[in-house]
């Protein structure tokens, strides 16, 4: 078997991608192309051939759809719990992912990949579920229908009249280690449907007339061949690969043309479409750009992308290589591609010419090993050589003309060193003659240099002088030896020439490539991204863009900026909408809507187009260049994915922002209707007993109800009141009334205001005499201080003390509480100012909502300072905080000059 040397790089990358792939678990699918087709059963089947073999097989989640031999097999396996669901009053049962990670069997059948999950489970789709299970290294048998792939949800919404909701990405199906498909033909499929194998008796005759008519059933099944046979395929590709396989494999047909500038390309293309389509093969139209064809006329090259764009109109694949061998890209890329077919043009060249020069069929036949090689003659009247042509253009005339000057030039220097050198430095005069012109003029004139300077030479510089004929034939030798030197040199420096021509084209196509990927890399936001590629775009073929976008209704907008704008021609309105509508270009150089001035390609993502780019190039003939529409394709098709990859990170950021509200939004009911609920029901119970039993009750006992009712109604509104605070701060409407304070007025104003809630707990406060006022709104910092004391006295036992005091330095005043409560649990230090996060002790005790550190946080903010909490020496828990002090302190008046100024 012939082998290849793996390139080092991609070996590598495909040991990393096994490493990656070797601790997770096995992914086999049963795939089919209709409910009912058996995927289930057959699931089933090979779970028991497993269980015989001893592995560990559970069942996650089987449908058995009341099939009578299906729950047969179910017996004798394990039968993990679902879980179940409360939705919306209907109890739903999910799979349990967490019982099946805790399980950890070898082996776990997932019926139904493609359903949607109940919302309160951690994945929104089962093969979310089944992606964290292969991660966790389990095995796992699954089924599917082809219906619910992602990529043929269009094509089956029309076949069958029916928008398939569920669907499956391409890529999980990709990952599967193992597809197997469950076929059964239509009639067997209607006749089991007709026995009530399939649905109940009651939707029968219903599915019958609807999705499940005979024509659907034809059309779906041959999907499933299809998508199961290029799956084969693509396995058989991959052992190629990984094996260094260079030789065809014809499993399958696949036809390769190879078409250049000949005015016989499209009777190729079209014999190649007569092939492929007899042999029900794919087919690809190769075309190998050599440098020397970057110098052709514009007629040339334009009818080469006539010759392209007729290929892909017939359905093929247009390729345009880039290389100096034809013989060996085509043959190169026919193996990649496992071609089992070249099909070529009959040489135009001569005989002697092929003899001298070579031939691409030539060595086509004699390399291509076990491709066949097609030669197809062209029509009458086609057989002008294309080199022929050429040399008549007034491009190359002019470089006959100077291949003369040249010889003319080098023959007066000899004349000048005639009488001092030696003919052998007459010689190397005319050499640099050719190899100036090989460089400057390329082959052709480089040969006729060659055999002028050794006429010259022999004429002016060789006896007798001024005629042809030799006196001594050792001179022969020497025309001889100068004649292929000249030869060689010239050959040499022009394939040193295009050499160096096809590596500067090489590396401004990769340059552009790179800057565009490496902008788009680093940007974010559609419109940024837009921009982004009208600039490139506009640089790389010196164009006017426009990029419009699809909206909700699926209608293309034209996206407004500094680079994406050129004035619309009312006839061109509609192009784009046509372009995105059917996915292929239109516009300048395309059959379709051809009379505007500009090209417009789809936008193509994975999912679909998403777009338009409307490119007007200052010279149409440049853009339509087959290199350069290549480029221009890529560059459009780079710009597609950034766009798609800068809505899935919006959809996801959204998803995110939707995920947090609503774990926000349970931590606020499970928070606050704990905490509305409890004093409701004191002040409920309360009224209830003074309506209830007026004269039974003592004055006291009134008394201590009412007081009841009042502290629990105060306590509801402190509830309140956060909640109010909490969305202020939030929404960044705090709007702070500052004035100088001392920190003991704030202090005392707190105590107060406090009103003997902390009576079982001795405040114990702490405030040198020389601390500085601070400017701060009084009422939201005395907020603060209520707020931390309050909580130093929920966790605290009765009686220990609290300690309030106050420190400065240069640039703030600190302010601290501390109590000699349990203390803070580790790890929790930063996050018990989280809105609604509660820590452990609160959680195990009579808590609140977790609002009044937020508030703290959110106050000392909008004042510029900061706040931390730590544990505290000895026991107990320090809460600080800072307020920044300003350059200048307020002038303090004395009482004599208060006194003076009454």
């Amino acid at each position: 078997m012939p082998l290849e040397r793996q390139n080092p790089d991609v070996l590598l990358r495909r040991v990393q991608e096994a490493e990656a792939r070797q601790h997770e678990g096995k992914f086999k699918v049963f795939f089919g192309a209709n409910p009912g087709v058996g995927k289930t059963y057959a699931m089933l089947q090979a779970a028991h051939e497993q269980r015989r073999g001893g592995a560990d097989v559970v069942i996650g989640v089987v449908e058995t759809h009341g099939r009578s031999e299906t729950e047969a097999l179910v017996e004798g396996l394990v039968i993990l719990p679902r879980r179940a669901i409360d939705y919306r009053g209907t109890v739903l049962q999910e799979f349990d992912l967490d019982a099946a990670l805790a399980r950890r069997p070898a082996v776990i059948l997932i019926d139904e990949l493609a359903h949607s999950n109940a919302p309160g489970t951690r994945h929104v789709k089962r093969w979310q579920d089944v992606q964290e299970l292969l991660k966790a290294g389990i095995t796992v048998y699954t089924t599917v229908n082809v219906q619910h792939l992602e990529s043929l949800s269009d094509v089956v919404a029309r076949i069958t009249g029916v928008r398939i909701r569920e669907t499956v990405p391409d890529s999980v199906l990709e990952r599967a280690d193992d597809v197997e498909l469950i076929d059964l033909p239509p009639d067997d499929l209607l006749q089991r449907l007709k026995d009530g194998k399939v649905y109940v008796p009651e939707q029968v005759q219903h599915a019958i007339h609807n999705f499940f008519a005979k024509g659907n059933l034809i059309a779906l099944r041959e999907l499933a061949l299809r998508r199961t046979a290029e799956r084969v395929d693509q396995q058989m590709e991959v052992y190629r690969r990984d094996h260094a396989v260079v030789r065809t494999w014809p499993a399958a047909e696949t036809i390769m043309v190879c078409v250049n500038m000949k005015s016989r390309g499209p009777r190729l293309i079209r014999a190649a479409r007569q092939m492929a389509a007899d042999l029900h093969a794919k087919w690809i139209v190769v075309y190998v750009q050599i440098p020397r064809h970057l110098r052709l006329p514009q007629t040339e090259r334009d009818r080469l992308v006539h010759t392209l764009r007729l290929a892909e109109q017939l359905g093929a694949e247009a390729v345009t290589l880039i290389g100096e061998n034809v013989a060996q890209e085509i043959l190169n890329y026919a193996r990649s591609r496992n071609a089992t077919k070249i099909i070529v043009g009959k040489p135009l060249r001569s005989a002697w010419k092929e003899w001298l020069f070579g031939s691409v069929v030539s060595e086509l036949i004699h390399q291509s090993g076990e491709i066949d090689i097609y030669v197809i003659t062209g029509a009458a009247g086609e057989g002008q050589p294309l080199a022929r042509r050429t040399i008549r253009s007034a491009g190359d005339a002019s470089g006959y003309a100077y291949t003369l000057a040249g010889v003319v030039i080098a023959t007066a220097v000899d004349r000048l060193m005639f009488p001092y050198f030696a003919t052998a430095n007459l010689i190397m005069v005319y050499l640099i003659a050719v190899i100036a012109i090989a460089f400057r003029w390329g082959r052709g004139p480089s040969v006729s240099a060659s055999i002028l300077s050794v006429a010259c030479f022999d004429f002016f510089f060789v006896p007798p002088y001024f005629s042809f004929a030799v006196s001594d034939f050792q001179y022969l030798l020497t025309f001889g030896v100068m004649l292929v030197v000249a030869l060689l040199v010239s050959n040499l420096t022009v394939r040193l020439h295009q050499q160096a021509e096809l590596a500067r084209y090489r590396e401004k196509r990769t340059g552009v490539l790179y800057a565009m990927s490496r902008d788009l890399a680093t940007h974010r936001g559609t419109g940024m991204l837009t921009q982004l590629a009208a600039k490139h775009l506009r640089d790389a073929f010196d164009a006017q863009v426009a990029v419009f976008l699809a909206d909700a209704e699926k209608r293309v907008q034209l996206q407004r900026g500094e680079l994406l704008f050129f004035e619309l021609d009312p006839k061109e309105s509609g192009v784009a909408q046509w372009a995105f509508d059917h996915n292929e270009r239109a516009g300048l150089g395309t059959d379709t809507l051809s009379g505007v001035n500009a090209l417009y390609l789809p936008l193509v993502s994975s999912t679909g187009p998403i777009g338009v780019v409307a490119v007007r190039p200052s010279e149409s003939r440049k853009l339509l260049d087959p290199d350069q529409l290549h480029l221009l394709e890529s560059l459009v098709n780079q710009t597609a994915l950034a766009i798609e990859r800068a809505r899935l990170s919006e959809e996801t950021q959204k998803a995110h922002v939707r995920e947090e509200t609503e774990r926000m939004r349970n931590a606020i009911l499970s928070s606050v209707s704990h905490d509305l609920r409890t004093p409701l029901a004191t002040i409920t119970g309360a009224a209830s007993s003074l309506a209830e039993t007026q004269g039974e009750l003592n004055a006291e006992a009134r008394r201590d109800l009412a007081h009841s009712i009042y502290r629990e109604a105060d306590r509801l509104d402190r509830l309140l009141k956060n909640l109010l605070d909490i969305m202020r701060i939030e929404a960044g409407a705090v709007q702070l009334r500052k004035e100088w304070y001392s920190v003991d007025e704030v202090a005392g104003a707190a105590l107060a205001g406090l009103d003997g809630r902390f009576h079982d707990h001795a405040v114990h406060t702490s405030f040198p005499a020389d601390l500085p006022l601070v400017l701060v709104d009084g009422v939201l910092l005395e907020h603060v201080v209520i707020n931390l004391i309050e909580n130093a006295v929920k966790y605290t036992p009765a009686g220990s003390a609290i300690d309030l005091s106050a420190s400065a330095n240069d640039r703030e005043v600190i302010i601290e509480v501390a109590d000699r409560g349990p203390g803070i649990t580790s790890g929790e230090e930063s996050r018990i100012f989280d809105k609604f996060y509660r820590g452990k002790l609160a959680r195990a005790r009579e808590g609140g909502a977790g609002l009044g550190l937020t508030i703290c946080r959110g106050i000392v903010g909008v004042h510029g300072g900061h706040i931390w909490a730590e544990n505290r020496s000895g026991g107990g828990a320090l809460f600080r905080f800072s307020v920044p002090l300003p350059d200048q302190q307020p002038p303090v008046e004395t009482e004599q000059s208060e006194a003076g100024n009454t």
